[in-house]
């Protein structure tokens, strides 16, 4: 089963997206955008440059926790993972990324 996008909108209005694996799980998600449209361009970031190993930060959140953040060639964060109980499973879930991104179609679930 392919990966896929979502473009969702919270509460207040503005738009985000989640790109989740083929078993429905998400492996990246968003900052918060004004429009739809600048969702969509970040999803298009993402899969431009999620097959550049070296715009994956590896970092620790203060749990001392690995996640990753994915950034553009301009080093605007597109990006941000879940928090991973090892570096191993942090590894596997930037695969997972680099596998799903590129051919991952895009699903609107704000438009209802």
């Amino acid at each position: 089963m392919a990966g896929k996008f979502e473009i969702l909108q919270s509460k207040n209005g503005q738009f985000y997206f989640h790109l989740k694996a083929g078993n429905g799980e998400i492996i990246l998600s968003s900052e918060q955008y004004e429009t739809k449209a600048a969702a969509q361009s970040g999803i298009d970031s993402v899969r431009k440059n999620a097959a550049h190993d070296e715009r994956f930060d590896r970092l620790r959140s203060k749990k001392d926790e690995p996640y990753f953040v994915l950034k553009a060639g301009n080093g605007e964060v597109v990006g941000r993972s879940e928090m991973y109980s090892s570096a191993a499973a942090m590894e596997n879930g930037i695969a997972s990324v680099k596998r799903n991104a590129v051919d991952g179609e895009t699903r609107d679930l704000t438009a209802k």
